[in-house]
């Protein structure tokens, strides 16, 4: 491999970081909007929302209840 085929490969990993730190936020924000902070147990339910697409994930966090999202989602984990 030479460098530029390194380079290419690091950058496009750093993208793919950065589009999923944005997909955290996305969804962390849609929570705390719903239900004012998103504490200890609506944490562990952003992961197995993630693993969502955006036009899956955003009904559901403005949809279902708090505890519908975490029996829902913690059953996965």
């Amino acid at each position: 491999m030479n460098l530029t085929e390194a380079y290419q490969e690091a950058r496009a990993q750093a993208v793919q970081e950065g589009v999923q730190l944005e997909r955290r936020q996305v969804v962390e924000n849609l929570l705390r909007f719903r239900f004012g902070s998103v504490d200890e147990e609506l944490s562990k339910v952003v992961d197995s929302l993630l693993q969502l697409t955006p036009e899956e994930f955003t009904p559901l966090c403005l949809q279902l209840s708090r505890e519908e999202l975490l029996v829902r989602f913690n059953s996965h984990g």
